[in-house]
């Protein structure tokens, strides 16, 4: 047999098996099909059917025959595989092979901003959104990484072109040698897309909600371009070409799978996702998406933490994903979930073999292993009439092997692509690799894996928190209703709500906490917070982003929610930052520590936009050829610009059969100006704040709050008259030239002016004690101490329209309070309860047993990465993880990071 086999390689010599008919031949032509019968073989046709003692016929490209009992032709050249096993060449539908790789140019220094593609010819204006890109056009053969992906088994993949959102046209193509003509199975097997501009170098977006807002009104402007004759575009023509191809969309973790699929429901789509490979830490919720997913196997090497300093650097959120991460496919598997796997993110493909196996071992089918590199992938991108199975009529793609695909002692001896033969090894290699898989297979080993957590990260919970009726007794209650203090008095909480205040009440099946020399107070809340967002909190390229939304970003894992918690805030208020005149539209949410993003948003809430003024705004600093506005004069324009703008949109909209455009930007604006959506203004300076106050009165719109009003007791009856709310600082002053004329009188002066005033964060750390920035007021002007709490509970809850529902405790509305060890305006006070909904999230006590959990959890996970070291396993040095603390001015480019981030993490 043996004989035969190296035999075959001179057949080859003399034999064009790719024959193509456009193409003149410098020599005489031979354009013979190789005709081959293997027997003997067991052939694996697919996941659910292997055929015994099986025969396969191929002549040219083509399977001819596959069955037991075949005669074989005539001129047929007889390969004997007894005891060697024939699988479909596995496909890959996430790579990008044959392509090129994009680089993006710095910006080093200071540079001329660029609003608008530079790209020439009649396509769309951001560069961002290339559609027109089609991998057939730039596909070359690359032999080198054609070898190496054919040495492990494959034998067709999908060349995606990653750069940009909307992506273009992908190639499904062979891994043959040939002229690229004879490559290619399907020109355009897929549209894809991403959040992550790619080296677009147009400003815009600069922000994961900006890349949303962006494909969004891409949609949009489709929907549109299609019905109309007065413009074209090359991109959106291509686009609207591509909605019948499959759909895929590369996101990074499952929150961005919720976030892609978000977007697909919204215009009626199902994307195929490849994902990053964390979708057992929120299954659930992956499932109920629907989509089918692309699943990397690039699992992370272990830390080295030998040095107690190193394991410090490592959260428990990297260790406990480390242990994790291979179980994913099985879980999804589990699951129901239909997915395939890919090489992508791998640092060589031969390491495809060696975590497929791990994921076996961590509880991935054979079965389902074998579908996720074969039919499934072919089907995802409509190639199953070629590839995918061993069938008559399909193509001669196949791989011979010593034994059962999935052992480790198996070898992949040949892979056959179309019908060319491609010897995986050499003989002295062949003979090398024999010798040491001859060992016998290792003992699957019995694996310890510790248990999820919600979120997946510090302070987790091992299991939902419950909500239950609840008794608390004997406390000092700050009502701020006309009740004010009642002393000694209970508060029930049963389904989610305040149910009952007063004394001696009954507990019925109540569980009941003793609250003696305690204090209970309504939730605080914060009206300006920049927690539990992703991505960036600034849009800043433009001078208005009313168009993005903080909605679309909400961040569940963000450890600021649990500290918050600890500091008694239930209710935050997130806010886009102050980089532009007309900035994104803010999301409220409560602190439902452990829920999904969309279990936190406030529900029935009204929504908000963030607008701001100063120097934030006018970005002067930023250097010549910085986006307009570059004065305070300018800034002013913007204002009257967009709501002009926004008047004719409005009235162009309500025209009947209107052919106007949707414009998500407008959109926001119009919101505004029917009282539907409510302007938070970012302000310092008293001029600045008359102007705005001037331009709303002119053109028909009103201010909700000014916030942070540094300079509102210069102003504040103007505010008052206009009924306009402020939400400041106690006493920051000095940091910067437009607070020169701070004062930490200015809340004591607005309060009593009768304005509704409030105290809030703009900051991560300073929101863990609002309780004693409410102090401050009583320090600063003498506030009452009941008023004083109401900055930082009732007052906020009226300026965000959520009054009837939190900011006091009365029977009816949200079951939202902390019990305080002290009296809560203290230094020394302490949250030792934070209920939300009637769900104590924060519990002083819990947390310490918490702590102790996770400090051992940490111990096991830290012996477990020793082993792995001890035994041979790959390690990476530890690098330190922290959560993104984002204020008003944070600006930076999402997509950069994100390509970075994949450029320096290190894959097993």
């Amino acid at each position: 047999m043996k004989k035969i086999l190296l035999s075959l390689a001179l057949v080859f010599s003399g034999t064009f098996l790719f024959a193509q008919q456009t193409y003149p031949v410098n020599g005489s032509y031979d354009v013979r099909q190789g005709m081959y019968a293997f027997t003997n073989a067991n052939i694996v046709v697919n996941a659910n059917q292997t055929i015994s003692n099986g025969t396969l016929l191929i002549k040219g490209q083509t399977i001819q025959s596959v069955g037991t009992g075949t005669a074989i032709p005539k001129g047929y050249v007889v390969i004997d595989l007894k005891g060697k096993y024939i699988y479909p060449s596995l496909v890959d539908v996430f790579t990008s092979y044959g392509l090129a790789e994009a680089s993006r140019q710095g910006a080093g220094g200071q540079r001329q901003s660029i609003f608008i593609s530079t790209k020439k010819g009649a396509y769309g204006w951001n560069e961002a959104i290339r559609p027109e890109t089609h991998v057939n056009t730039i596909f070359t053969l690359d032999t080198k990484k054609a070898d190496d992906l054919r040495k492990a088994g494959f034998g067709s993949v999908n060349v995606i072109n990653r750069d940009g959102i909307s992506r273009g046209t992908s190639s499904a193509v062979a891994l043959s040698d040939e002229r690229e003509n004879n490559l290619i199975l399907k020109p355009e097997a897929s549209a894809n897309y991403s959040f992550n501009k790619g080296t677009s170098q147009n400003d815009y977006p600069t922000s994961l909600m900006g890349s949303i807002a962006l494909l969004r009104q891409t949609y949009y402007d489709a929907q549109w371009y299609g019905k109309q004759k007065e413009e074209y575009n090359i991109s959106l023509e291509e686009f609207n070409k591509q909605q019948n191809l499959p759909q895929i969309f590369e996101a990074d973790g499952w929150q961005n799978i919720l976030r892609a699929d978000k977007i697909a429901k919204e215009f009626g789509k199902q994307y195929i996702i490849k994902s990053n490979g964390d979708e057992y830490q929120r299954i659930d919720a992956v499932k109920g998406t629907g989509a089918s997913l692309i699943i990397p196997i690039n699992f992370v090497k272990a830390y080295d933490v030998e040095d107690p300093a190193d394991a410090k650097e490592v959260t428990l959120a990297q260790m406990k994903g480390w242990e994790m991460a291979p179980t994913n496919p099985g879980v999804l598997e589990k699951a129901g979930i239909r997915f395939s796997l890919t090489t992508h993110g791998l640092e060589k493909p031969a390491d495809f073999w060696t975590n497929i196996r791990t994921a076996i071992d961590h509880g991935l089918s054979q079965k389902q292993a074998l579908m996720a590199v074969t039919e499934v992938p072919a089907a995802m991108i409509g190639i199953s009439d070629k590839i995918g199975t061993i069938e008559k009529g399909k193509l001669a793609s196949f791989i011979i092997t010593s034994d059962s695909l999935f052992k480790k002692s198996n070898l992949i001896l040949e892979n056959w692509v179309q019908g060319k033969r491609f010897i995986t090894y050499k003989k002295d290699e062949k003979d090398t690799a024999s010798k040491t898989a001859a060992k016998k297979e290792e003992p699957k080993q019995n694996l310890t894996i510790g248990s999820l957590i919600y979120p997946f990260t510090a302070f987790g919970n091992a299991s939902p928190l419950k909500q239950e009726s609840v008794l608390l007794k004997n406390a000092t209650v700050w009502t701020n209703e006309k009740e004010g203090i009642l002393q000694n008095a209970d508060v029930l909480l049963e389904n989610g709500k305040i149910k009952s205040v007063g004394k001696n009440l009954s507990a019925g099946n109540a569980k009941v906490i003793d609250a003696t020399g305690k204090h209970i107070t309504p939730g605080l809340i914060d009206e300006h917070s920049h927690i539990a967002g992703t991505g960036g909190i600034n849009e800043g390229a433009q001078s208005s982003s009313a168009e993005v939304r903080i909605a679309d970003v909400i961040n569940s894992e963000d450890v600021n929610i649990y500290r918050q918690l600890a500091g008694g805030v239930t209710t935050s208020q997130i806010l886009h930052g102050s980089a532009n005149p007309v900035g994104g539209q803010a999301q409220l949410i409560k602190l439902r520590w452990g829920k999904l993003p969309e279990e936190l948003k406030f529900a029935g809430s009204d929504g908000f936009i963030k607008f701001a003024l100063g120097e934030n705004v006018k970005q002067s600093n930023f250097g010549t050829g910085a986006r307009f506005p570059v004065t305070r004069m300018g800034v002013e324009q913007s204002f009257v610009d967009q709501f002009t703008r926004a008047k004719e949109y409005k009235a162009a909209m309500a025209v009947k059969g209107s052919t106007a455009r949707r414009d998500l930007e407008l959109d926001a604006i119009v919101e505004i100006l029917d009282n539907k959506r409510f302007i938070t203004c970012h302000s310092y300076v008293q001029s600045e704040i008359n102007m705005l106050m001037n331009v709303a009165d002119s053109l028909g719109f009103k201010i909700n709050t000014f916030t942070h009003i540094l300079e509102g007791y210069k102003v504040a009856d103007k505010m008052k008259a206009r009924g306009i709310h402020a939400s400041t600082f106690s006493d920051w002053w000095a940091y910067k030239m437009e607070v020169a004329e701070a004062i930490p009188y200015n809340g004591k002066i607005m309060h009593n002016v009768g304005i509704t005033t409030a105290f809030n964060s703009d900051d991560a750390e300073m929101a863990r004690r609002l309780n004693q920035e409410a102090g401050k007021a009583v320090l600063y002007g003498g506030v009452p101490e009941e008023d004083a709490l109401k900055f930082v509970t009732l007052n906020p809850a009226k300026m965000l329209h959520i009054d009837h529902k939190v900011g006091s405790i009365k029977a009816g509305k949200d079951a939202d309070v902390v019990i305080w060890s002290a009296h809560p305006l203290s230094i020394y006070a302490k949250a030792e309860k934070t209920f939300v909904d009637g769900i104590s999230y924060w519990d002083l006590s819990r947390d310490e047993q918490v702590r102790k959990d996770q400090h051992a959890e940490r111990a096991r996970l830290i012996k477990k990465m020793q082993e792995s070291k001890n035994k041979g396993g790959k390690t990476q040095r530890p690098v330190a993880e922290s959560p993104r603390m984002y204020h008003c001015e944070t600006v930076e480019d999402y997509s950069m990071e994100l390509n970075e981030s994949e450029r320096t993490h290190t894959h097993e």
